[in-house]
């Protein structure tokens, strides 16, 4: 005999909170506004060749879903995958294009090394070098 499975708790919904939408035009739309046309001719086009649908799916969650969500402004959004990429580490080309879309949405290469630098005692200096590195190159790049 099998126990008859309780019903879940239906999770309340902090004030100022909401869920987030898929929203596949206004990731796309968002993403052209971030990274512009190159990323998408670069990026999109081969990864859908290897694996296709994954380049939609990630712009339809990511940039239509959790983008889209009111709790943070895009600058904020941005700072956060600054800071999470550089943690990460081994993940160079995404913090490349992360610095190259904060560019694009008005941080300095002032704040974005502020960033990098801030995260040091908290992730490690040879992390926050690599970031730093991965600026560096983005900023060289960039002029």
């Amino acid at each position: 005999m099998h126990p008859t499975p309780a019903t879940p708790a239906t999770p309340s919904t902090p004030a100022g909170l909401a869920p987030a939408p898929f929203d596949r035009s206004a990731g796309y739309a968002l993403l052209d506004e971030l990274a512009g046309p190159r990323t998408q001719a670069d990026t999109l086009g081969p990864l859908d060749e290897l694996a296709p649908g994954f380049p939609d799916w990630i712009v339809t969650a990511l940039f239509g879903g959790t983008y889209q969500r009111p709790g943070l402004a895009l600058r904020d959004r941005q700072v956060a995958n600054l800071a999470a990429l550089t943690a990460l580490g081994g993940v160079e080309p995404q913090l490349a294009d992360h610095v190259r879309n904060s560019l694009r949405i008005g941080l300095t290469r002032e704040e974005i090394t502020e960033v990098l630098v801030h995260l040091a005692p908290y992730v490690g200096v040879p992390k926050a070098l690599a970031g730093l590195r991965v600026a560096a190159a983005t900023f060289a790049e960039t002029r």
